[in-house]
């Protein structure tokens, strides 16, 4: 699976490893991504979602409803 999060659309950055004698070589930086289970009100089920910590802080911040709700909008499956 890629390192993608649902909620904020974080993907890996990608840029070019420096040794010290300067060869430069290809390298990616991960978002930091969690499987994580939430109960839906709306849904009446527990869905499992792939999100970055900062998608975390996110579902904390608007509320899982809200945040489900744009995801389905988008047409993501869940």
């Amino acid at each position: 699976m890629s390192a993608h999060c649902q909620v904020t659309g974080r993907a890996p950055g990608f840029g070019k490893r420096v040794s010290h004698s300067h060869v430069r070589t290809n390298r990616r930086w991960d978002p930091n991504i969690q499987r994580r289970r939430y109960y839906v009100p709306a849904l009446g089920r527990t869905v499992t979602l792939r999100v970055s910590t900062k998608g975390i802080k996110t579902i904390d911040r608007r509320g899982i409803d809200a945040v489900v709700a744009d995801i389905l909008s988008r047409g993501e499956k869940l």
